[in-house]
């Protein structure tokens, strides 16, 4: 086994130790985890200690009307819909109707579908309706979906906040390839423009956390709308 082989090893364990510590087994999110694997959909969701993160940060700001965007299969909205509870609102966008079925599916058997909006389609679609329906400004926005049009889901995470909003980004490092502006790699390509974006828009504060864990190396950018 190799010094790499040997590393991604620990990094599981690590990540495997501190999930049994700190989230446990939860039947809930491993059902909907096994849902995503069932269906051959990849394997995105974030990590567990990931979710917990998400719902702190939720919890933390005391937040009751959550965007995401990208749902997969619901495992992060899960999360965060515990957090805003029965008063508050997780409004999910889903541009693929099988991950949009699978995720309703499995938060209404964590018991939360009264609490969770999952809309389908392209989300450049669905944000202005969203604006429309008066349903901002939201306190937190989670961005977890197609890479190339990252910086467009910026400006409307912006377009739908207030001042304190936060604004999550994640997969932004993408194993080190926004250092390569030659790059043909379209996540990498859309990771480094929201990097961009982020440090050119004097209306958030931002910094950006690497990660690594069983997910692999990457990274999530943290902004407040001041």
């Amino acid at each position: 086994m190799s010094d790499v082989d040997d590393v991604l090893t620990a990094i599981a364990g690590v990540d495997n130790f501190l999930k049994d510590l700190f989230v446990g087994d939860d039947e809930d999110l491993q059902s909907a985890l096994d849902r995503i694997d069932e269906n051959g959909f990849s394997p995105a969701s974030v990590s567990a200690t990931q979710g917990k993160l998400l719902y702190l940060l939720a919890k933390l700001m005391n937040a009751r009307n959550i965007l995401e965007i990208g749902t997969l299969g619901g495992y992060s909205t899960i999360w965060m819909a515990r957090a805003v509870g029965s008063s508050g609102r997780v409004v999910t966008l889903e541009y693929e109707p099988k991950h949009a079925e699978i995720a309703n599916s499995s938060i209404a058997r964590a018991g939360l579908a009264d609490i969770v909006d999952v809309r389908t389609g392209a989300a450049l679609e669905s944000l202005p309706k969203i604006k429309e329906e008066g349903l901002a400004p939201f306190d937190l926005v989670f961005i977890d979906a197609d890479k190339e049009n990252n910086v467009e889901y910026i400006s409307w995470a912006v377009e739908l906040s207030r001042p304190g909003t936060v604004v999550i980004v994640d997969n932004i490092i993408w194993s080190g390839g926004i250092l390569d502006e030659g790059s043909s790699d379209a996540n990498a390509i859309g990771a480094r423009a929201a990097l961009l974006a982020l440090s050119a828009e004097d209306r958030l504060e931002t910094t950006v956390l690497q990660t690594v864990c069983i997910k692999g190396w990457d990274g999530f950018a943290l902004a407040v709308v001041k």
